[in-house]
């Protein structure tokens, strides 16, 4: 199929891309990588009477470290996310991310705030966010706000951005001295849809763990963020942590998996991801 007729503007800064969303309004879609966005014209099941194209906006595209915080552009791709310097040393749970999204052509293309707005609830890079506690930077012609990324995404394919808003940018604080991560994803073919993922991040201060946080995705029509209490830094609290972790999913039932296969997914992804943030945090 082809997409239904649509008008089409490339601006070059970011002011002209934000005027040009102010004139347009709830008729106008963003597009970057086209790597969800084109899909779903060729289907006909987005139809944007106008296009607003911002590859050609420069400020979008940088990574740079601004005090305690690694701030990566809405226009970075997977592939720079997964490859670059300063997001392997300051986050390296986000470049790991990136580097499991789909195929090669969609890592190359598609990009970090892409993901974050198309809000699916089985992405790695709207999981990472919210493990990492990130915040969203969010610019109109009126000004900017940051909203943190456990509330950016509001249900499935919905976030909290108004039709004369854009995501400009992605903050996350720089990584702790003992602090380690773990992300796991369960897929049937390499490059599909996670059936299940869980990330988390937290500190090991001597033989204790603190500051643990736990966010899962593809159960439910959000990533969830999750409550994990410290505990003793061993096999044994990252068994307990999965198994509290996966009672407390809501995890939705669909047409191919049931909700009981989909919990035992989280608490197994959970407890090896634990592990993983446990060997990391040495």
């Amino acid at each position: 199929m082809k997409p239904a007729r649509f008008s089409y503007e490339a601006p070059d800064t970011l002011p002209a891309a934000l005027a040009a969303l102010a004139a347009r309004g709830e008729h106008a879609k963003i597009i970057a990588g086209g790597q969800s966005l084109a899909p779903m014209m060729n289907m006909r099941i987005a139809q944007p009477g106008h296009l607003i194209d911002i590859n050609r906006v420069g400020e979008l595209c940088g990574i740079r470290v601004e005090g305690d915080r690694l701030v990566c552009g809405a226009l970075v791709r997977h592939a720079d996310l997964a490859r670059h310097e300063l997001v392997r040393k300051h986050a390296p749970m986000l470049a790991h991310a990136a580097s499991t999204i789909g195929h090669y052509a969609i890592r190359q293309r598609g990009t970090l705030g892409g993901s974050l707005a198309h809000a699916d609830p089985a992405a790695q890079l709207p999981l990472a966010a919210i493990a990492l506690d990130a915040q969203i930077e969010i610019a109109s012609a009126n000004g900017r706000r940051l909203v943190p990324a456990a509330e950016f995404i509001s249900f499935i394919f919905t976030t909290v951005l108004e039709p004369h808003e854009l995501l400009t940018a992605v903050h996350l604080p720089v990584r702790h001295t003992h602090e380690g991560w773990g992300f796991r994803l369960f897929t049937r073919r390499a490059g599909d849809f996670a059936l299940a993922l869980a990330a988390c991040t937290l500190r090991r201060i001597g033989s204790r763990v603190e500051d643990a946080r736990l966010a899962v995705g593809g159960v439910a029509s959000t990533p969830l963020r999750l409550e994990i209490a410290s505990g003793n830094a061993d096999s044994a609290w990252a068994d307990e942590a999965a198994r509290a972790a996966a009672a407390a999913t809501p995890v939705e039932d669909n047409e191919r998996f049931s909700a009981d296969y989909r919990r035992e997914l989280v608490e197994a992804l959970t407890r090896d991801a634990l592990g993983d943030a446990l060997e990391r945090a040495k």
